[in-house]
Order: C-alpha cells, then sequence, then structure tokens
C-alpha cells in the first residue's frame, strides 16, 4: 500500500504516505489506482509536501480498459496504490499497438522503456497546435513526428498530402532523406529563393484568384475598394484574350468609357487628351486612333475629328458620338474569370486602368482617393520581382495544378510538399500562405466523394499568419477561422505551430482539438493558453514554464489524459540550432 487517504476535496485526493521517499524513485507524475470495493478509480501524483501526496483523479478502470472521467469518488478506506507498469499503456497510449492505426510520439519521461503513442485518426482527424518558446524543441518534434509517421515498417501512409509552410527553410534536411529509408515516400520542395536554381520556385497561376484574392494581394481595407476591384476581373475576360474572339465586346467597352468623357461637360482639350490617352493604350484594329470615319465626300481618321476650332470646341462632337454609339452592343454581361483561360499580372494591370476609367475615376475624386492606393500596388507588384511568383508558363486547371504539387519530380506521388517562405517579408509571406490555404480549401470542399482526399495544412511561426485580421471586415471571412471551423468536414485539417499563442487569432485557437505545449515562459502566452485552449488545467500549466527540451505536455481529443512526451530527436535533423557563438568568435592563438 502506498497510503491512507486523509483528504478529498473536488478531484484531489490527499494521502498519508506510509513508504520512505528516500528510498524510492520519484512519486511525482505517476499514476496511482484506488480501488474501493473492486471499484478502480486512476489518479496523477501532482504533489508532495512532507508525506503527504496531492493526487489528480483521471478516471476509472473498467473491464481491463481506461475510461476517462470521473464520475465517482474513492471512499476514505480505499486501497492505494502505484499501478502496474503494464497498464501504463493503457493511459498515455495504446494497450495494443496497432502499425496502421497508432503513432509513437516519444517516451514517457516518467516510466523508462514505456512509448507515449496516439491514435492515427484521433489526432490528424482535427485541427492541432503546437505551442512551445524558442528553443523548446517545436521544429525537431515536428521532424520526428513525420519521420515516425512515414518511417513506419509494414503500413505505409501513401496517400497523405501534407503541405508545409516553412518560414525558416529549416524542413529541408529533415525530410529530403524520406524517399532512401522508404521508397514509396517522396518530399517534394518549392522555394521564394528567386536566385536558387536548384528547387523549383513557387508559382500560383494568377487566374486562381477571385475578388477577396486580389483583396488582400492588394492589401484592400474599404468596401468601395472591392467593387473596382470586381469590375477589373470582369473586364480581364475581355482584355486577356485574342482580340478575334472578344473583339465586339472590347469595341463596346471601350466605346462606353468613351461616351462618358464626351457627355462628361469637361472643356475640350481635356476630353480630347482623355480620348488619346484611352486609345493609345486601349484599342482593337476597329476602334483606334487611326480608324477612318466615313462622311458624305470624305473620310477621316479619328484622331482628326478631335481637332478643336478657333472657338475652343471640338466640332465633331456629335459625328464622333454617333460613330461610338455604333460600337454598342445590347445586354453585353460580363462576368467573373471561371479558371479556363490563362491571364497574367499584365492583363490585371490593364483591366484595373480600364476599370477606373470606367467607373469615371477622371471626374471623381472621391473614388481617385479610394482607388488609387490599389493601384500603386498594383503597379508595385508588377515591377517587383514578387510579380514572378504568379508568372506562371502555361494554363493549367486547378485541379490539374494541385496534382502537379503533389507529383514528385519521378512522377510519382509526393507525400510532403515543402513551402520555403523565407525570402519574403510577413506580409507577403500571409497573403501567400492564405491564397494557398483557400485553393487547397476549397478544392476539398468541391470534390465529389468529402473527405475523400484529405489535405494537412501545417503552418510553422503561426502567430505571423493566423492573425485575428480585418479580413472578415472587407471580405467576410478570415480562411484560417474558416478552415477550422468547417475544414474538418472537407477533409482540410489546420496545425499551427507557434511560439506565441496570444498574437493568433482566438477563433483558429478555440478550434483546434489536440495540443502539444513545450516549454513556455512568456506570462502572456501562458496566460492565453490557459484561458484559450479547452480543457487545460491549472497543473498543465504550472508544468510549462520548467519542461525540458523536447519535452511536451500533450493532451486533447486523441489523448486519454494529459501526458507528458520526450520527444527523440529527429535523424536527419531539421536546420533549426542556435549559432555556435564559440565556434565562431574563438580562433587558436599561434605561437
Amino acid at each position: 500500500m502506498l497510503g491512507n487517504i486523509i483528504g478529498i476535496e473536488d478531484n484531489n485526493i490527499l494521502i498519508k504516505l506510509n513508504v520512505e521517499l528516500d528510498k524510492i524513485q520519484s512519486l511525482i507524475n505517476m499514476y496511482v489506482v484506488f480501488d474501493d470495493n473492486q471499484k478502480l478509480m486512476v489518479g496523477e501524483i501532482v504533489d508532495i509536501k512532507e508525506g503527504i501526496a496531492s493526487v489528480n483523479l483521471l478516471g476509472e478502470l473498467i473491464n481491463d480498459e481506461f475510461v476517462f472521467g470521473v464520475i465517482r469518488k474513492p471512499s476514505f478506506g480505499s486501497g492505494v496504490k502505484l499501478i502496474s507498469k503494464e497498464k501504463i499503456p493503457m493511459i498515455i497510449g495504446s494497450q495494443s499497438y496497432d502499425e496502421k492505426e497508432d503513432l509513437i510520439l516519444g517516451q514517457s519521461p516518467v516510466y523508462d522503456g514505456i512509448n507515449v503513442g496516439v491514435n492515427i485518426n484521433s489526432f490528424f482527424n482535427n485541427h492541432f497546435a503546437i505551442f512551445g518558446s524558442t528553443g523548446s524543441g517545436k521544429s525537431c518534434s515536428v521532424a520526428r513526428i513525420f519521420q515516425n509517421l512515414f518511417e513506419k515498417e509494414t503500413s505505409i501512409p501513401y496517400k497523405a498530402n501534407i503541405f508545409i509552410f516553412d518560414a525558416y527553410g529549416e524542413y529541408h534536411t529533415a525530410f529530403s532523406k524520406l524517399h532512401d529509408k522508404v521508397p514509396e515516400i517522396n518530399f517534394k520542395s518549392y522555394t521564394t529563393n528567386l536566385e536558387f536554381s536548384e528547387t523549383e520556385i513557387i508559382k500560383v497561376p494568377l487566374w486562381f484568384l477571385g475578388v477577396d484574392d486580389i483583396a488582400l494581394l492588394l492589401s484592400a481595407d474599404k468596401h468601395s475598394q472591392l467593387p473596382i476591384i470586381e469590375k477589373a476581373l470582369k473586364l480581364i475576360t475581355i482584355f486577356a484574350k485574342e482580340e478575334e474572339v472578344v473583339i465586339k465586346q472590347k469595341n463596346d467597352i471601350i466605346a462606353r468609357a468613351l461616351l462618358d468623357i464626351l457627355s462628361s461637360g469637361r472643356p475640350s482639350p481635356q476630353i480630347r487628351d482623355q480620348i488619346f490617352s484611352i486609345l493609345s493604350h486601349f484599342n482593337t484594329s476597329e476602334l483606334n486612333l487611326e480608324t477612318e470615319i466615313f462622311q458624305p465626300g470624305y473620310t477621316r481618321p479619328l484622331k482628326q475629328c478631335l481637332l478643336i476650332d478657333a472657338s475652343g470646341k471640338i466640332r465633331e462632337m456629335e459625328l464622333i458620338t454617333t460613330f461610338m454609339n455604333s460600337f454598342l452592343i445590347e445586354n453585353i454581361d460580363l462576368n467573373l474569370p471561371d479558371g479556363t483561360f490563362k491571364y497574367t499580372l499584365t492583363d490585371l494591370k490593364d483591366a484595373f486602368d480600364f476599370a477606373l476609367i470606367s467607373e469615371g475615376i477622371l471626374k471623381s475624386d472621391k473614388i481617385y482617393d479610394e482607388t488609387n492606393a490599389l493601384k500603386v500596388r498594383l503597379y508595385s507588384l508588377v515591377n517587383s520581382n514578387y510579380s514572378k511568383y504568379f508568372d506562371y508558363p502555361e494554363y493549367v486547371s486547378k485541379e490539374a495544378y494541385i496534382r502537379q504539387l503533389l507529383t514528385a519530380p519521378d512522377g510519382k506521388k509526393a507525400q510532403i510538399i515543402n513551402f520555403n517562405i523565407n525570402y519574403i517579408d510577413d506580409r507577403f509571406a500571409k497573403t501567400l500562405t492564405k491564397i494557398y490555404s483557400k485553393l487547397l480549401f476549397d478544392f476539398g470542399k468541391d470534390i465529389n466523394k468529402r473527405t475523400s482526399m484529405p489535405f494537412h495544412i501545417i503552418l510553422e511561426e503561426a502567430h505571423r499568419y493566423v492573425q485575428n485580421d480585418t479580413d472578415i471586415d472587407l471580405i467576410g471571412y478570415n480562411i484560417f477561422d474558416r478552415i477550422t471551423k468547417e475544414g474538418r468536414k472537407y477533409g482540410v485539417i489546420l496545425g499551427l505551430i507557434t511560439q506565441r499563442p496570444s498574437e493568433m487569432s482566438e477563433t483558429a485557437l478555440s478550434q483546434c482539438n489536440n495540443f502539444l505545449v513545450f516549454k513556455m515562459l512568456h506570462p502572456r502566452d501562458v496566460t492565453y493558453i490557459k484561458d484559450m485552449v479547452p480543457n487545460i488545467t491549472t497543473e498543465i500549466v504550472k508544468r510549462l514554464r520548467i519542461l525540458q527540451p523536447g519535452t511536451c505536455i500533450a493532451f486533447g481529443g486523441a489523448f486519454k489524459v494529459p501526458v507528458l512526451v520526450k520527444f527523440q530527436m529527429p535523424d536527419p535533423e531539421p536546420t533549426s540550432n542556435n549559432c555556435d557563438i564559440i565556434d565562431k568568435w574563438f580562433v587558436t592563438k599561434k605561437g
């Protein structure tokens, strides 16, 4: 017998120990069983003071299986003893390990030789979060988890689709050799480093982006900016196609813009200059400055009809207006691009410019003020190196593109796709992760057989991207919040890895079901975890400051009880080691 019960308060049981503590191993975090007339209740020793152990009740042993949750309390006469080592796996792992269904995370730092396992379905079919301060072992443990998963001896997760957004380019070394160990498993890497020719550069087909995506790309912040973006995307269906296919529609929209200018009431020189400006850039083979206008007895090009007479008027105003009206089509209806044709950032820029013109930017200072910022950002993007990330060489459908992402260079299935986003700034990195996450979410949502092709999106340094943004105010949703709320039923699962949970979206975090929490020091983050994470106890919070590197507290739906896990170092390791100051600083004295 370990001792006698001397106090019961809520789920806490006080035991007067009758063993000599200096002659046995540490009892902290070990499990005890209370035998109350063959009703077996399980608790964890969380504290010992002056020979009195404090035990938190966890659950019961029923028919030789552990059931989490406390319905009854032990009586004061219950027998108290340490639970036998062979029964520990049923509490902190799987009682009978199944190669296909279970995954070993690491070892128990409390019970030597006991693995901590988790049911793969219970862990990977729910959103999960991994927290820990810098140096706590997050990256190494993430690498170890996936190495354990993909290096199974008899069961191979061949159809897995793991997308990692790698903030520092850490994981390439950890996963690039998986194929050598398991030939059926392939790792594929993309980079944002435009100077690194050995790895494929991230490139997103621009025609996959909708109004919401373009709004995020251009950092739109006003509702009045969305109609301009929508108008530009609709105009893309004209400006990005071969002229002979859409010439009548293109003539129509150009003519309508010119008619607005002709009827604006502005001074004739300004009207002439604006028409010259538009037709110099936006024209067709049938409607341009050289287009001939026929009159009885003679013919003149359009540009000559814009001459101003001695009175300062455009003499042929009526003639030009009649000519423009001849290009109008009844019931022209422009729709948003449907992803069936290719267009470029230059096409988008041209369409955006024309959208501003057709919306009256030349005669409305208010519209100009609200849209000029978008125009400047779009021009900056077109002329920056970031434009290369949207310079996709050929048309591809959304399904074919995702299939390409999941295809290794040798043509076989790739299970881990790593996006190294280390070479772009945080704002653009956030936009890129949102674009890809929305792309995968929409694809998963539209699959006929729901959840038949699950996607796991792993975000390293998630606090940079999964934030309490203004997206919901502008476009009605935050894609990460939407995925955490709706993604599970479509098989789209988020894995959030961060050192600053307090900077993350509260909605996204509250929807996570499983947690691995490493050493946390910042009081704001510790408090935030306590307030936001479901089912976290005061005892768990107390442990967070004293965890060793590579050791975490794992809890959530996939775990029967909160459990300490000690991860083995991955082999190979990610490139996340600290700088070796001694090696970089010191040299041996000569002589």
